[in-house]
């Protein structure tokens, strides 16, 4: 939690628990939003006045040292953690180009935990991994000499939830990957649990867009998910933010077979706005028989970075365009009987901040518009999202 600046006296660790944190988070404009807490944030007010990958953010580009490491390292992170996509980023990049041998000696855990803590759901006995042990033995290796057979441990030990198994790998992404298309299909009426969005490998025709409106003062709630808020972590229930005519939802039909998905997960979409800027959101979700669905993995892409992270571009109105969102990385196997599905929305607040759909300076407004928006699935624009699909052993 950050401090306060010099002369907030009356500051307490312990206020956090006091805090009406919807209150907080909905301040506006973002610049000001630790008003709410009583104090200043200074590192936060930089880091919005930063929007770009300028010269501010640059010294704490790891990427471009990946070259200095010269040490081995084990790296531990769960699927739920806000961390995930870069600590797999991170360890494939040393692995490759780090500076000797020594630091290409890599190593990865990932299991269904979040940030700090353990997991939501129940996924076994096997998902209560002893980290700590593996911790010891890899200090006591690498610092007292002691013995472990560092040859026969996999560099990436992997939880695959849904089988609710630890699996190991050679190589990110897995070996044999197969990155898949399964496309969007309705009759233009995809919003709601109640609507007609259905998902398969099979790529559209012609097709009705659907449409829906997105109100920055009546954002799509976070349910669980990466994120380090006062709020629940982990995999829960979406049904709530999937009764939203706000949220488009495309669901497969039960699968005959279990199909597991580990690896980068991304969405393309292929939308249209009434506004100059805006957001797309996209989740990954299983559907178990009962109805249940539980989020997996998100993302988000907000329009004006759609070509690049340096440099904006508004939109034309009305005109679509083609995004990509990243939706981190994840790992399932959909069983027998559950179904795949996607939420396309423009919110998933507090986990992304809202589009105010201005077009103005992030950060600095406090006006926020309504924008009239349309997602496309037909032969010309065949949205989709693109899983990394694990073939079955033989």
């Amino acid at each position: 939690m950050a401090r306060p600046k010099e002369g907030a006296e009356d500051y307490d660790a312990d206020v956090v628990d006091t805090w009406d944190w919807d209150k907080v988070f909905r301040r506006l404009p973002l610049s000001e939003w630790d008003r709410n807490l009583g104090f200043e944030v200074p590192y936060m007010r930089n880091w919005i006045k930063h929007e770009t990958f300028d010269g501010y953010w640059e010294p704490a580009d790891i990427s471009k040292r990946v070259q200095d490491v010269d040490v081995p390292g084990l790296t531990m992170t769960g699927w739920y953690d806000i961390f995930v996509s870069q600590a797999f980023k991170n360890v494939s990049a040393m692995r490759h180009h780090a500076r000797d041998e020594k630091g290409r000696i890599q190593y990865l855990v990932c299991g269904p935990w979040s940030h700090g803590g353990r997991h939501a759901r129940d996924y076994g006995d096997d998902s209560d991994f002893d980290d700590s042990s593996l911790v010891r033995d890899w200090l006591d290796y690498w610092l007292k000499g002691e013995e472990m057979v560092l040859e026969s441990i996999p560099p990436y030990r992997l939880f695959v939830m849904g089988r609710n198994e630890w699996r190991t790998a050679d190589q990110w992404p897995l070996k044999d990957t197969q990155f898949t298309p399964w496309y969007f299909h309705s009759g233009g009426s995809a919003n709601t649990l109640d609507g007609d969005g259905t998902l398969s490998t099979s790529k559209p025709g012609d097709q009705p867009a659907d449409t829906y409106t997105y109100d920055p003062d009546d954002p799509v709630p976070t349910i669980g998910g990466n994120h380090l808020m006062e709020a629940p972590k982990g995999a829960h229930d979406q049904r709530r933010a999937e009764r939203r005519k706000d949220v488009l939802m495309f669901t497969s039909e039960p699968l005959k077979k279990e199909l597991e998905v580990t690896g980068p997960v991304r969405v393309v979409l292929y939308a249209a706005s009434s506004a100059r800027d805006t957001d797309w959101t996209a989740k990954l979700v299983v559907v178990e028989p009962d109805g249940t669905a539980y989020n997996l993995c998100d993302g988000v892409q907000r329009a004006r970075w759609r070509e690049s992270g340096s440099e904006s571009s508004l939109i034309e109105p009305g005109k679509v365009y083609r995004y990509e969102i990243d939706l981190w990385v994840t790992s399932n196997a959909f069983l027998p009987g559950h179904r795949i599905r996607v939420d396309i929305s423009s919110s998933n607040f507090p986990r992304f901040d809202r589009n105010p759909n201005t077009g103005n300076p992030f950060g600095q407004d406090a006006e926020l518009m309504t924008a009239e928006q349309t997602v496309y699935h037909n032969k010309m624009y065949p949205s989709h999202i693109v899983l990394p699909v694990i073939p079955a052993e033989k």
